[in-house]
């Protein structure tokens, strides 16, 4: 098995450090599944992630060879915050290269190329423990299948929901979360000693179906509500960790889950 990639722009080295700090801030160990199209970071258990990165959108080379020729992927186990430490060091590299290495273990080595006033470059070479996944277990990181809904919608900006959240959690340990396909949401906080409501409108339904319906939520009364039952703790830590910028996000609501 081999893996090296290398990036040279300063805006793509950024956003990927983004990247895995994002994931770094929702679990102490991750599974980064490398192909030859594509890098996936996958969380699974109490809090579950399929992050996926297209390779051409961040580096400027990119080698692969996986297991086998049927086979062609790298399942790796490596610690997030790791990775996240080795790339704060490389934040005005001039180039940062990844591959992975057999040392005492193995490892994903990232060398980065400092700028220097003098004609010898600077290398910072951090080496990054990892655990290569066998293929017998590679069905465990599949990509999670999207499950049936009743409302789709576009979250608010995710600064202003974390501004939210923040002052309910000192209210109650668990939120309701609301919405329906008019672009209504509501987080509501319910207790015997108090009762608070925040209302976004306007935020606008995800289309879904090649139609650009919702498909089975298409016959929902637009203007019913679909609410979950949330851990604040969990939506905080997911509020908290979002260091990507997206231009959009959407949670998906089911009968008994909260989903984004």
């Amino acid at each position: 098995m081999k893996f090296r990639a290398k990036i040279v722009d300063l805006g793509c080295l950024n956003h990927f450090t983004r990247v895995v700090n994002t994931v770094s801030k929702l679990s102490k160990m991750c599974v980064l599944r490398l192909t030859c199209d594509h890098l996936d970071f996958v969380l699974s258990g109490k809090v579950s992630m399929w992050c996926e990165i297209l390779q051409v959108n961040f580096f400027d080379g990119y080698q692969l060879e996986g297991l086998s020729a049927d086979a062609n992927e790298i399942f790796l186990e490596v610690a997030p915050e790791n990775l996240s430490r080795a790339l704060k060091t490389a934040q005005n590299a001039k180039s940062v290269k990844i591959k992975l290495t057999k040392k005492n273990c193995p490892c994903l080595t990232l060398a980065a190329e400092l700028p220097s006033l003098s004609s010898i470059s600077r290398v910072v070479t951090h080496d990054i423990p990892v655990d290569v996944i066998p293929r017998r277990l590679w069905h465990e990181f599949s990509e999670p299948q999207m499950p049936d809904f009743d409302v789709s919608i576009y979250l608010p900006p995710l600064k202003t929901m974390k501004s939210v959240v923040d002052r309910m959690k000192n209210l109650s340990n668990y939120l309701v979360l609301e919405a329906n396909l008019n672009g209504e949401m509501n987080l509501k906080i319910e207790t015997d000693l108090v009762s608070v409501t925040t209302h976004f409108k306007a935020l606008g339904n995800p289309p879904w179906g090649d139609d650009g319906s919702q498909n089975a939520s298409q016959s929902r009364d637009t203007e019913l509500m679909a609410e979950a039952r949330v851990d604040i703790r969990k939506l905080q830590q997911f509020l908290t960790g979002q260091q990507v910028n997206p231009s959009r996000a959407m949670c998906n609501i089911v009968h008994k889950g909260f989903f984004t």
